[in-house]
């Protein structure tokens, strides 16, 4: 395989399984109050206390990146759960800032460790648990971070659905802007966290999109911090999965596959870039202050959805 060492069958069926559990979980969450509380409250403190001192210790997991990554995707839970559930908490103007931010930040976690990475110069060696291959790539991928970043419009027209579940709905991140984020969080795995990647890159990202797509339009980044918390509080609970298990898949550390993928993602970005000054230009609007997309479909179709 060109981005990963060969597997056998039952590594596939794995990616499928971790892919289902994570929607499953992803929509108990979602649904239910009570799913949230337990979910993203409860278990985290559990966790905190009584096992991640034990179970991270001497592991790849056991780093300012991983428990930065773990505590910001669960604060984005609690708070997208609070702005879900307290009542009129989307009519307060400062309460929309608190999405784009902690997606902000979250960002700029990954991009930074992609900087850090390259400023390295590894050779495929191992860093911090992890074996790493510093490049130029590297570069390029946090450019396509820092791009992604600018092009996170239309926060202030963030509303709740008008359905039980009361989904956090953003009709301004359209589906374009998902697209170029899941080609630059992949190629950041990939670079970053490559024998990882497997499941990171490829069953946590679908998982969160495909519910956008499907289940619950316009609701990804509630989705995508759900499963990211999810996933990260699996594997700093049970490193040896991504590490040492039958279940464990290499990166190639291929530098011809890391370029080709962190130079896809910055395209990617580039083109958002592009699309999005184009359609300031055109329409006058502030990104930043208004919402952008109000004439394309994808936004009409959440929009609908609120109450």
């Amino acid at each position: 395989m060109f981005l990963f060492e060969s597997q056998p069958v039952t590594n596939w069926l794995m990616l499928f399984l971790v892919f289902i559990l994570l929607i499953i979980l992803n929509e108990i969450g979602r649904r239910y109050k009570w799913g949230g509380i337990t979910l993203f409250i409860i278990l985290p403190i559990i966790l905190t206390l009584f096992v991640w001192p034990n179970t991270t210790k001497d592991t790849s997991v056991n780093d300012w990146f991983h428990y930065a990554k773990v505590y910001s995707a669960l604060a984005g839970c609690i708070g997208f759960w609070l702005i879900r559930h307290l009542k009129d908490a989307t009519s307060h103007k400062w309460v929309l800032y608190f999405p784009p931010l902690i997606l902000a930040i979250n960002i700029l976690e990954a991009v930074s460790r992609d900087f850090q990475i390259g400023s390295l110069g590894l050779t495929k060696e191992v860093f911090e648990g992890i074996m790493l291959y510093s490049g130029s790539w590297n570069y390029l991928n946090g450019i396509a971070g820092i791009l992604n970043i600018i092009t996170i419009t239309g926060w202030v027209g963030i509303c709740i659905s008008k359905d039980k579940s009361k989904d956090m709905l953003w009709p301004d991140m359209c589906w374009f802007w998902i697209i170029a984020y899941d080609l630059w969080n992949f190629a950041y795995t990939y670079n970053c966290l490559g024998d990882h990647a497997w499941y990171c890159g490829i069953a946590l990202l679908v998982a969160p999109t495909v519910t956008a797509f499907t289940l619950k339009k316009g609701a990804w980044l509630q989705h995508r911090a759900q499963t990211l918390a999810l996933w990260c509080m699996f594997a700093m609970t049970y490193p040896s999965f991504i590490d040492k298990s039958q279940f464990a898949v290499k990166s190639t550390q291929n530098p011809t596959a890391l370029f080709i993928v962190s130079l896809i993602a910055l395209l990617a970005n580039v083109v958002l870039f592009v699309y999005m000054i184009y359609k300031v230009r055109k329409t006058k609007l502030n990104p930043y202050k208004g919402e952008l997309y109000t004439d394309l479909k994808c936004y009409e179709d959440v929009k609908a959805l609120a109450e």
